[in-house]
């Protein structure tokens, strides 16, 4: 350095502050080089400056964690090439100015697809299709470009354009406008799809898509929320369906922020053990219909199969007459539901009785076991207690409340009962049978099957209509009676 430099800078050229100018210049440098961060809460996606232990928005506790956010360009109209420059700018109206949309819908050529989403597609929605890896969401989706006769853009970050042929070839549906892009950026995404002009778009999945404007990994809270929010706005300003895959944590929700869920249209979960054929796909969140609905489905080696009539696949032939089973006449959404319910009571070995509940909630359980030991004077206390319902399907209905009961006591006293009777009825904390809603329809599904005995709560009874139903219908008032009429 010559003395120009260093008078310049009042140095006078001494070995001690050139190391104090090269240092000054270092702490300088890393500043300009700084990346803005910040942290957001995992659980719901607020964001905050600094890390807090608890988060103030939704409540929970060491749940923030830190991303980069700093944008690399500010995103401006220009940037969307998807942007209409015909579209009016949105101005306050009053309610009656406004016309409603026409409420027609996409068929989406899948009838358990269909019931789910509450008819059909609706043109300008987003929906979140979540899931445990393997479970088939890819699958149900590209069966549902397949079989389309639309335009249908796919989209995959994960999988390459051979590994989609080589799938669509094994399910064996052909669509020659199904368009296979494998891309991650949501922006170019956005392009293409403008040039192409589709019908459906299906993305798989959210987690790995990543905006040009943000610079944290694909997958953060912060590309999620960004690409997540690009991808609706898109939907409703071009009128096109988007279908989104969204992978699940380890405790059984959707990954990113709980903001995920708040934007999208319907969030549609794929529920099913890998060790049973059966596939269900439930209902979390619907705009547009029914949150109670339910889709069955069978995998096996040409894809997911549709189930039409679940109720005769879910009970096991009566050709052994083991204690144990009883069926239970429930209701999923709209759907009539026949299921097997299994129960097996054994002495306890082991001085502390175990309570295990496979499909079924193990309090209430631990609930009914309580009933029948005080109001029928039945020993479970002093025995361990398995229950399960046949073919892994999880049910929430209380009136499979009968069916469990007598399935316990059909454990304890190893007494059979007949795969021609089945039971609808909640049980109550003081051995009641209570009346369960839509029981008409849990009675017609029940002769229909061939069923000839049904047992039902004789509370609001007298409002069933008066015809014949095909099956007998007996009533009940508590527990004990239940005792008395089959297991006497």
């Amino acid at each position: 350095m010559d003395g120009t430099f260093f008078k310049l800078y009042n140095f006078d050229g001494s070995d001690s502050d050139c190391h104090i100018f090269g240092l000054t210049f270092f702490i300088r440098k890393i500043k300009i080089l700084k990346v803005k961060s910040s942290f957001f809460c995992t659980n719901c996606g607020t964001e905050s400056p600094k890390w807090i232990g608890k988060c103030s928005s939704c409540g929970e506790w060491n749940t923030y964690v830190e991303e980069v956010i700093e944008k690399k360009t500010i995103q401006t109209e220009k940037d969307k090439a998807w942007k209409d420059p015909k579209k009016e700018k949105l101005s306050p109206k009053k309610l009656d100015d406004v016309t409603a949309l026409n409420t027609s819908r996409i068929d989406t050529r899948d009838n358990e697809l269909n019931r789910v989403l509450g008819g059909g597609l609706v043109y300008g929605s987003i929906i979140l299709v979540g899931g445990q890896p393997g479970i088939g969401k890819s699958t149900l989706l590209l069966q549902l470009a397949l079989k389309q006769n639309k335009k249908i853009l796919y989209v995959s970050g994960e999988e390459s354009e051979e590994q989609i042929k080589m799938r669509a070839e094994r399910i064996g549906h052909k669509n020659s406008n199904c368009y296979i892009y494998t891309d991650v950026n949501v922006s170019q995404i956005l392009k293409e799809s403008n040039k192409l002009a589709p019908d459906i778009i299906i993305i798989d999945s959210v987690q790995t898509l990543m905006s040009p404007y943000i610079d944290s990994t694909p997958g953060s809270i912060s590309q999620v929320r960004e690409c997540t929010g690009e991808l609706q706005r898109y939907a409703k300003e071009t009128n096109i369906p988007i279908f989104i895959i969204g992978h699940i944590t380890k405790e059984g929700g959707i990954a990113g922020p709980k903001l995920l869920e708040h934007i999208v249209d319907v969030v549609l979960q794929f529920e099913g053990d890998q060790h049973y054929a059966y596939r269900i796909l439930r209902t979390l969140k619907n705009r547009f219909g029914s949150t109670d609905e339910i889709g069955i489905y069978a995998m096996d080696m040409h894809g997911l199969r549709e189930i039409t009539n679940p109720s005769e696949l879910l009970i096991s032939p009566d050709d052994d007459h083991l204690s144990g089973s009883a069926v239970a006449a429930s209701v999923e959404g709209l759907r009539p539901l026949l299921l097997e319910t299994q129960a097996l009571v054994s002495p306890a070995i082991y001085g502390t009785p175990q309570r295990s509940a496979t499909g079924f909630d193990l309090r209430r359980l631990s609930m009914l076991l309580a009933v029948l030991e005080k109001r029928c004077g039945l020993p479970f206390g002093q025995n361990d207690v398995f229950l399960n319902i046949a073919g892994g399907i999880k049910v929430t209905d209380p009136s499979i409340d009968l069916a469990v009961v007598s399935a316990l006591i059909s454990s304890l006293q190893d007494i059979h009962i007949s795969k021609k009777i089945c039971f609808a009825g909640e049980v109550g904390l003081s051995g009641e049978i209570r009346p369960v809603s839509r029981v008409e329809q849990r009675i017609q599904e029940a002769g229909r099957l061939g069923f000839e005995t049904i047992y039902i709560s004789k509370y609001k009874a007298e409002l069933l209509p008066k015809k014949n139903f095909g099956v007998e219908v007996r009533m009940l008032s508590r527990v004990d009676n239940l005792l008395r009429e089959i297991f006497s």
